[in-house]
């Protein structure tokens, strides 16, 4: 039987594989890519937490950082969660596969943890008392918009 299928866009062949008869893409994703970089960060007869180091690192200092700002020491602990995500974004940059750390592209990955990671310490170095970081034209801002 050849013809077109009309819900996937493809005709099948006569041996039985289906070939595709258009340049569209399928209205249902069958399969996805692996992010690259995806692969184990350790080889497979490793055990599972020595497979996902570089993610169990970041969890790791990210949790250290939210158990911090739950001890009332909110500047330091929220400026761990961003450098945690800034130490993903190196990881992302540094090693070959970092296993479930990779979820888009290389780019894609170091971009987002790095921009993330970077506003959060900044706004943790701002944030309310007695800031670490003072940014004239934002508080200039911030008078002109409430009188």
């Amino acid at each position: 039987m050849t013809g077109p299928d009309e819900a996937s866009g493809e005709t099948a062949e006569p041996q039985g594989g289906k070939k595709r008869g258009t340049r569209r893409f399928p209205l249902w994703t069958r399969d996805t890519a692996r992010p690259e970089g995806g692969g184990r960060a350790a080889p497979g007869d490793a055990p599972a937490p020595a497979r996902q180091w570089p993610l169990i690192s970041v969890l790791a200092v990210t949790g250290l950082g939210l158990l911090l700002t739950a001890f009332d020491v909110f500047r330091v602990g929220t400026m761990l969660v961003g450098l945690a995500l800034i130490g993903g974004a190196v990881l992302r940059w540094v090693l070959p596969g970092v296993g479930m750390l990779a979820v888009r592209s290389r780019f894609t990955d170091m971009l987002t943890y790095g921009l993330l990671g970077l506003v959060i310490v900044l706004l943790a170095m701002m944030a309310q008392p007695d800031p670490w970081l003072r940014i004239p034209f934002l508080q200039d801002t911030l008078h002109f918009t409430v009188r």
